[in-house]
């Protein structure tokens, strides 16, 4: 999942066993640690967004998963730091019609959804841009394929599958979503569907911030610049693109897709946990998730 719109995440707490990663030498400083990127908004290309996020997600994937591990668990399919899971929500479908299908995850992380797919019958393929990410799914246990790839680029025969989904995975992160579209939907059988969620493109008007200084509006919700980690020499670490509403709906239909959905999940009271600039007291009050069921007629 995304870390949010144009922010950090906060530490949180968590149950789970740390995992250690072993610093890259590049990023080893022996009087100091790493510099903190610079955040800024300037332009970023495709080939940059995917450089500087393949990156990030390896360097970061061990945090992550000590972070949010026991909120995703090992093989529930979340959607959302709202904690909507498909087993109330069905947006793939009934579970018992999951039996059978090829299903492909984009930006699987650790798998966890594939995992649950996987117990439901289905065949799922878990797909991430970060080797890292992908070295969680085998920790846990991958009883299914892991293909570290672009989303951009899929690995796939046409036709090769019957359902896609990702939560929070590559469309937010893409400078142009179109290519994941247009390749998710070649991969797809006539009548598979896509379902994925995003950030809620109302939020990049908004501080990411958990508390009330995340309900004040602070930058226009039409400023698509994208939001930028750089480093000491102005390369790019982390990126992260803005698509409006509109922008999001006209680029499932010029894709080839058929908009069946939008689905804003409403913040649950049982939830009491922030992730990043999530949280109860925002959750309440401004949409935080837009989920997009899609169709290829």
């Amino acid at each position: 999942m995304t870390r949010g719109a144009g922010g950090t995440e906060e530490p949180q707490t968590s149950t789970r066993e740390p995992v250690i990663q072993e610093p890259a030498a590049s990023e080893a400083r022996p009087d100091e640690g790493p510099a903190e990127p610079e955040a800024t908004r300037r332009a970023a290309g495709v080939t940059e967004s995917a450089r500087a996020n393949r990156g990030w997600w390896d360097r970061n994937a061990d945090e992550y998963q000590i972070e949010h591990g026991t909120f995703l668990g090992d093989d529930r399919f979340v959607w959302c730091p709202e904690g909507l899971d498909e087993v109330e929500a069905e947006l793939l479908g009934p579970p018992e019609e999951l039996k059978g299908k090829d299903v492909l995850e984009i930006g699987a992380g650790a798998a966890q959804c594939s995992r649950w797919l996987a117990a439901q019958g289905a065949r799922p393929v878990a797909l991430d841009l970060s080797h890292r990410q992908l070295q969680h799914a085998l920790r846990i246990g991958s009883p299914f394929p892991l293909v570290c790839a672009d989303a951009a680029v899929l690995p796939f025969a046409d036709g090769s599958f019957d359902l896609a989904c990702s939560a929070y995975g590559a469309l937010p992160f893409v400078a142009d979503p179109r290519l994941v579209l247009r390749e998710v939907r070649r991969v797809l059988r006539p009548g598979g569907r896509f379902v994925f969620s995003v950030t809620h493109p109302l939020r990049w008007a908004f501080p990411d911030e958990p508390g009330p200084e995340g309900l004040s509006v602070s930058s226009s919700y039409f400023d698509r610049t994208p939001y930028v980690e750089q480093d000491d020499e102005g390369r790019a670490v982390y990126v992260e693109h803005h698509r409006t509403l509109g922008d999001r709906v006209r680029d499932v239909v010029t894709s080839g897709f058929r908009l069946v959905d939008l689905v804003e999940p409403e913040w649950p009271d049982w939830n009491t946990s922030e992730w990043g600039g999530w949280s109860p007291l925002r959750g309440h009050l401004i949409p935080g998730t837009a989920i997009f069921v899609c169709e290829r007629d």
